[in-house]
């Protein structure tokens, strides 16, 4: 199966026209990061007001980003839990403000119904779930309803004990077998296949050599059919490779992505938009020279 040309379509729940990205338009898509969170590993705190957040997602837009993907609860290892109603409060009035402001796709980082459905209403169109319907067995045929994007992730137990359960007799087998079941619950429930797109959850249940593995072979995931989403940003198996602290890791980052971009992946969730847009415009006019437009 494939799925390269498919039209991601959502209606904006705002008044705005529908919102879609062609995927066969660009060789790859950034999803900028908006955490508006206090505790998020990387910038917690520095977007937590609905003003700072606003400000940062409109820098994001302006730096090339072509979804935005607003959380409101961390889910780095050992995050609090936070209340549906905690991350309402915290995301609706910066999704309200953009998707008033702009025809982007806007992402809502939930694991809730009842949150996603409020971001929805607020104008969001996608919903991206690291539990991949787990936490909330209502969320497939949400999904349905609604007709809209989904990022399915690979992610074991919660946030909370996640790497306390990073044990496989194949990683790889494992990963892809537990994405396929989460996809086979949101299919039944009513989820297209053109709706789907898949994301291996780095650093959610794996070790830091166990995400280096799944990085390597994750065009094996490629294979699979459905877009990739890749996460790697600034995530601590970097600062184990480079010694790095969370903000200092973007070139890191760039190299994980430059090796799942030349296997296949096509999107990408990055905090730095500016600098992963300019390396991987150069990084596929090289490698894509029939699709290069120069300035």
């Amino acid at each position: 199966m494939t799925f390269e040309s498919v039209l991601f379509l959502s209606n904006n729940m705002v008044g705005q026209s529908a919102i879609n990205i062609d995927l066969s338009k660009k060789t790859f898509f950034l999803m900028g990061i908006v955490n508006i969170t206090p505790d998020s590993f990387s910038d917690g705190g520095e977007h937590y007001s609905t003003e700072a957040a606003v400000m940062h997602a409109e820098k994001l837009i302006e730096q090339g980003a072509d979804i935005l993907d607003f959380g409101g609860a961390s889910s780095r290892p050992g995050a609090h839990l936070v209340s549906p109603d905690e991350e309402i409060k915290r995301v609706i009035g910066a999704i309200e403000i953009i998707a008033s402001r702009y025809k982007i796709p806007i992402s809502i980082d939930t694991t809730w119904v009842e949150v996603a459905k409020a971001a929805l209403d607020a104008g969001a169109t996608w919903v991206n779930d690291i539990s991949a319907g787990r936490f909330d067995r209502s969320m497939a045929a949400f999904v349905a309803k609604k007709k809209c994007p989904i990022v399915l992730m690979h992610s074991r137990k919660t946030p909370q004990d996640m790497q306390q359960s990073v044990h496989y007799d194949n990683l790889l087998s494992e990963v892809k077998g537990e994405l396929l079941l989460s996809v086979q619950m949101f299919k039944d429930a009513g989820v297209d296949d053109s709706q789907i797109l898949l994301d291996p959850g780095i650093g959610f249940a794996k070790t830091a050599e166990q995400n280096i593995s799944l990085l390597h072979n994750i065009e094996d995931l490629v294979k699979i059919g459905y877009p990739v989403v890749v996460g790697t940003s600034r995530k601590n198996f970097i600062g184990r490779i480079t010694g790095k602290e969370a903000k200092n890791r973007v070139f890191g980052s760039l190299g994980s992505i430059a090796s799942a971009f030349l296997k296949g992946a096509k999107i990408f969730r990055v905090h730095d938009v500016d600098a992963t847009r300019d390396f991987l415009s150069v990084l596929s006019a090289i490698e894509n020279p029939e699709t290069v437009k120069l300035l």
